[in-house]
């Protein structure tokens, strides 16, 4: 019998027996270099569609194809060895029917080697999530603000305030019993946010949504200061690299300029000193 890879140690089985207990760490990551940083110190690197509008300059992540999240994804992967990679299934892949969630879903999983993949929406995509689980793809659900339906919603606004908590909870609760072993809560009021973490018997993970829920997930350009076009109000900024690489960046380019750089110790002999 060949030998096999190890399974990686983090999987969707133990981040759903996490619920109640320490909370879980999660950031995004697209690239090799940042799946190394975030490794040691996260659960789960999210390989997020904001890919689009970090890296790609997208104005939302409406345009963020498979192809795009089949190379970040294999970036990603390749880059970890204890968190689990978790990849966004971008919009136009899923909502059409459950066999095409089906299709997509596993040829992200095959083609990156992440083992689960996220969606969005709620009762509405209740039935694709139970037929992804059914046939072996772990779904993390995300719902409140679904970033990928803003122009229905009519932008980034907060999702579940007033009447339209009991709807949220109701998508919640949907995903849940449709069988996701976690659930993203984005931009949804505190008290609500709680209730759900309480109502739901997976983990919650929240980014812009309070202190309750079981997990808590940043961009990693805005915690880091990189991306700088706006700045929500949940994000805190716990570094200010693009100001550092802004300073580095100009003090390179007046030395260039200056002929002080290169100096004679980033050269190379003609001959080799005996």
């Amino acid at each position: 019998m060949s030998a096999s890879a190890p399974l990686r140690s983090v999987l969707p089985p133990e981040i759903t027996s996490r619920k109640g207990g320490v909370p879980l760490v999660v950031l995004t990551a697209y690239t090799t270099p940042v799946a190394r940083l975030v490794d040691p110190h996260c659960d789960i690197a999210l390989v997020g569609d904001s890919v689009g509008m970090v890296l790609h300059g997208l104005p939302s992540t409406i345009g963020v194809t498979l192809e795009m999240m089949i190379l970040h994804g294999r970036a990603v992967v390749r880059g970890l060895s204890r968190a689990m990679a978790v990849i966004d299934m971008p919009f136009g892949s899923y909502e059409e029917s459950p066999q095409q969630a089906f299709r997509n879903a596993s040829r992200l999983m095959a083609e990156t080697g992440a083992p689960s993949v996220k969606l969005e929406g709620g009762v509405h995509m209740a039935e694709t999530i139970a037929f992804l689980t059914a046939r072996g793809v772990p779904v993390m659900a995300h719902v409140g603000l679904t970033p990928q339906s803003i122009n229905t919603l009519g932008g980034y606004k907060v999702v579940g305030r007033d009447a339209d908590a009991a709807r949220v909870m109701a998508d919640a609760k949907a995903c849940e019993a449709a069988g996701a072993f976690s659930l993203v809560l984005e931009k949804v009021p505190v008290g609500l946010s709680g209730d759900i973490t309480r109502a739901v018997r997976i983990p919650t993970i929240g980014i812009g949504a309070g202190p309750d829920c079981d997990g808590q997930v940043l961009v990693v350009d805005d915690m880091l200061g990189l991306f700088t076009d706006f700045r929500p109000k949940f994000v805190k900024r716990y570094a200010e690299l693009g100001s550092l690489a802004d300073e580095a960046i100009a003090t390179y380019a007046a030395e260039v300029r200056a002929r002080t750089f290169p100096a004679a110790e980033h050269g190379f002999a003609d001959k080799v000193k005996s």
